[in-house]
């Protein structure tokens, strides 16, 4: 069984005991989230929401929150003598789906 859900602007298929890591979260680590299922896929049965699936839920727990490898962005124009140097870091927040409640 395995269900698509929707966070930060970006969808997820995610499986029981599945750890992945999203957008970085305002929560605390070690809570409990319930997050909306776009789509729940089981042994031989598909259901798709419009636009969520009706009395489904995957509970995911916080793990952890870090920053992502960093990303050196060099611009330059050429024969004008500018020459820009940044480096990037997204934060993520790591979450463990713990189950898949369908109703």
């Amino acid at each position: 069984m395995y269900a698509i859900v929707k966070t930060g602007g970006k969808q997820y298929k995610v499986e029981p005991n599945q750890i992945f890591e999203v957008e970085r979260l305002q929560e605390e680590v070690g809570t409990k989230i319930e997050l909306d299922a776009l789509m729940v896929v089981n042994e031989n049965e598909v259901i798709t929401g419009t636009p969520v699936v009706a009395d489904t839920k995957v509970i995911v727990q916080v793990m952890n929150h870090g920053k992502g490898v960093k990303l050196h962005i060099f611009k330059y124009k050429p024969k004008k003598r500018v020459r820009t140097k940044m480096g990037h870091r997204q934060q993520f927040t790591s979450l463990k789906v713990l189950e898949i409640i369908k109703k």
